[in-house]
């Protein structure tokens, strides 16, 4: 019953932070979803997003059934999941060619993106934004000519190791579709 609660509550708060951003996005906002698989294929979350009319994309990702502590999530550069390694993603989204890292001197890759903490519950949240990438068309769009996908990895990543981080393998992984 009190895990129904929490739930409950961070889905309500979870609700609340979109919608708010949603609100302050105002009629020009673009908005992107993914569903999340983990290694064995089965759902294990899901991530939404909305670009603003300012261009800042808002992040939002809820998943239940991950290892406690710090992980690295990453929108990767092809919109493909194929379990178990997730390597069909393809490296991050980095289509202006930067340095990895939210640390490091020229701002990271476009897919760069905070760690996301997951309980001892095994549930994780990440509420963020980012102005590297695009949900509208241009350079930094995550709609180009093969997608792209959002990927959680079983560490922390460094944010500054060229070109992952040192985040490890992958766990879950989302293909970016228009909502």
């Amino acid at each position: 019953m009190v895990r129904t609660m929490r739930i409950a509550a961070t889905a309500g708060a979870v609700a609340l932070m979109l919608a708010t951003a949603v609100g302050a996005a105002g009629s020009s906002a673009v908005h992107a979803q993914a569903s999340l698989i983990g290694t064995n294929g089965s759902p294990i979350g899901w991530a939404r997003f909305v670009e603003d009319a300012s261009g800042v994309v808002h992040v939002n990702v809820h998943v239940a059934g991950l290892t406690p502590g710090l992980h690295g999530i990453h929108l990767h550069a092809v919109g493909l999941c194929e379990p178990t390694t997730f390597g069909s993603a393809g490296g991050h989204h980095n289509p202006l060619g930067a340095t990895h890292g939210l640390d490091s001197a020229s701002g990271g890759h476009a897919g760069d993106l905070p760690n996301m903490k997951v309980n001892a519950a095994g549930i994780g949240r990440l509420v963020t934004r980012t102005d590297r990438a695009t949900l509208s068309a241009g350079d930094a769009s995550v709609f180009d000519g093969n997608g792209s996908a959002i990927v959680i990895h079983a560490g922390p990543d460094d944010q500054v190791t060229d070109p992952t981080g040192n985040s490890g393998s992958r766990v879950a992984c989302g293909v970016i579709s228009w909502d």
